[in-house]
């Protein structure tokens, strides 16, 4: 399906308000009573935006040389960025000052994770991988120097667990005591690493265009691979039952069932609306409707269920979708571009 085409059903991507930011946005947060999210610059400024009426409430002054990640307590009193000079920064969300500083290991924290009740945040710098206590500040652990550089992070759903993407593989870490509970081996690049919901299967999207499914308590020595990508895969969503993946690497969103004996030797749903390969996915929290961007600039609202008629909406903007962000209650589609256009989309 070519980047434009009609679609024959009501469009139910209603766009309601657009602004702009500072520069290229990397990272959407919103707040956990959907009034409000942050957007990241990737030059360093975090703007806070009403959600409802997209009026900026405040603008951080972010990270010096960049802004590479932001994610909102669950509680909701706290902000936490990093960036590229070496630290995670705490953010007061009432009165909008930094609260705290912490020192990630290396020149450039690239990687921020925190847990379902918000108590502990991981952050990833280069090879250095700490645990920070969200309450008091306290530097929990810091495990031993990966041998590589670590490119993702992710903790397990419902479980005191961290996985580490580094090149060789995922480790997945008892967070608790540090213990080294797995090594999921593949001499290979990780670039994204995902739990299911129900965090009995992990996978990551590889530098060599190819994804790994492990099922954790199974067959966990051995992947389920599936290739074929015609680019390196840097985006990864599963929908909320755990039973369907969608994956970029490709102008199409593939979608691979997960459920019974699959996905591998089966043929995914091809979802085709975008010109180029993906360039940024999101499934809703809790719904099974899945939202694609793309390098120009389309976002589409896709309901997989529907085979016959998937597409159920889209969007535009001038350059490149490099955000997706669905809010809590999986009614409204935040979405930021490489151009620093931000804006909010509600299902109609």
């Amino acid at each position: 399906m070519p980047a434009g085409r009609t679609v024959k059903t009501e469009n139910r991507l209603q766009p309601r308000w657009r602004a702009t930011t500072a520069d290229h946005v990397v990272g959407l947060a919103w707040s956990p009573d959907g009034k409000r999210f942050a957007a990241a610059a990737v030059s360093g400024p975090i703007t806070i935006f009403d959600a409802g009426l997209g009026t900026v409430l405040a603008t951080l002054s972010g990270h010096g040389f960049g802004t590479t990640s932001v994610l909102w307590k669950p509680g909701g009193e706290a902000l936490f960025t990093a960036g590229q000079d070496g630290h995670v920064r705490v953010w007061d969300t009432t009165l909008w000052q930094e609260r705290a500083k912490w020192p990630g290991g290396a020149a450039w924290v690239e990687h921020l994770a925190l847990n379902a009740d918000g108590s502990c945040l991981a952050s990833a710098a280069g090879k250095i991988v700490r645990l920070w206590d969200t309450a008091t500040g306290a530097m929990l652990r810091e495990w031993p120097a990966h041998a590589n550089t670590v490119s993702a992070l992710e903790w397990r759903p419902n479980a005191n667990q961290l996985a580490v993407a580094v090149y060789g593989g995922v480790r997945v870490y008892d967070a608790a005591s540090g213990d080294l509970l797995r090594t999921l081996e593949w001499k290979g690049s990780p670039l994204c690493v995902h739990w299911s919901p129900n965090g009995t299967m992990l996978a990551h999207g590889n530098q060599d265009a190819t994804i790994h499914i492990w099922a954790i308590g199974k067959n966990a020595d051995k992947p389920l691979q599936m290739h074929g990508y015609p680019t390196k895969v840097r985006s990864l969503a599963w929908d909320f039952s755990s039973r369907f993946l969608a994956t970029g690497g490709a102008p199409s969103a593939c979608v691979w069932d997960c459920g019974g004996a699959g996905p591998e030797g089966t043929k995914p749903q091809m979802l085709a609306g975008h010109e180029e390969p993906l360039s940024a996915l999101a499934y809703q929290r809790r719904g099974y409707l899945l939202a694609t961007g793309g390098p120009e600039g389309q976002v589409c609202l896709w309901q997989p269920a529907n085979k016959k008629a998937p597409q159920i909406g889209t969007d535009r903007y001038p350059s490149e979708i490099s955000a997706l962000s669905w809010s809590p209650d999986d009614q409204r589609l935040a979405i930021g571009t490489a151009s620093g256009d931000v804006g909010v989309a509600r299902l109609g």
